[in-house]
């Protein structure tokens, strides 16, 4: 399976799209799961693999997380991200740059709901990015707080919804033999995108 190949005239984010349908069709596990970059105030970075979870209404990726955890906290004082797809079905990567700001809380109550049931208790009961005593003390506070709901639904956490990130870069990549790789990149400029290409 190919995908197609960028050129001046395309949009980036139709053009993603397509890739990403791309992926989700060559039946590859987890197509969308993305690497997370973030850095602090001071320039620190760190990475993680988070899940992509759409576009919101104006177009911009989507993922949600703890607002306690140390990504959160670094794009508190920090917030731009790099995003990072590897599809190696089709040899081919994204990368993405951009600010990233928080998502109104009715689209993360909307998101919340629809996640599986074991995913919503985690999600109260973790602490994320905080020391634990050990795992299966985790696993009885996700147990005791079954319980406790019952068959209630169960409430999104204030400190636990979505990001947003508005692209200003994109990078798709075409892999080849040799390391001799294509490398497409379109900088917003304004209302509009440059386009280059970039050596391997």
């Amino acid at each position: 399976m190919s995908v197609r190949k960028p050129e001046p005239d395309l949009q980036p984010l139709a053009l993603f799209q397509e890739w990403f349908a791309a992926a989700v069709a060559s039946g590859m596990a987890m197509p969308e799961a993305m690497t997370l970059a973030t850095a602090t105030a001071s320039g620190r970075p760190s990475a993680r693999m988070v899940l992509f979870k759409g576009l919101d209404p104006a177009g911009r990726l989507r993922f949600f997380t703890n607002y306690d955890s140390r990504k959160a906290g670094e794009l508190d004082d920090n917030p731009r991200a790099a995003l990072l797809f590897w599809w190696p079905t089709l040899y081919v990567q994204v990368r993405v740059e951009g600010r990233v700001v928080r998502l109104p809380a009715a689209e993360s109550d909307a998101y919340f709901a629809s996640r599986p049931r074991l995913s919503q208790l985690g999600a109260v009961a973790s602490p994320q990015s905080r020391p634990i005593m050990d795992f299966q003390q985790l696993l009885d506070r996700v147990s005791t707080l079954a319980h406790e709901i019952g068959d209630h639904p169960v409430p999104r956490p204030d400190n636990w919804g979505g990001y947003a990130v508005e692209p200003d870069a994109w990078e798709f990549w075409v892999g080849h033999d040799g390391r001799l790789h294509e490398r497409f990149v379109y900088i917003r400029e304004g209302a509009t995108w440059a386009f280059k290409l970039l050596a391997p």
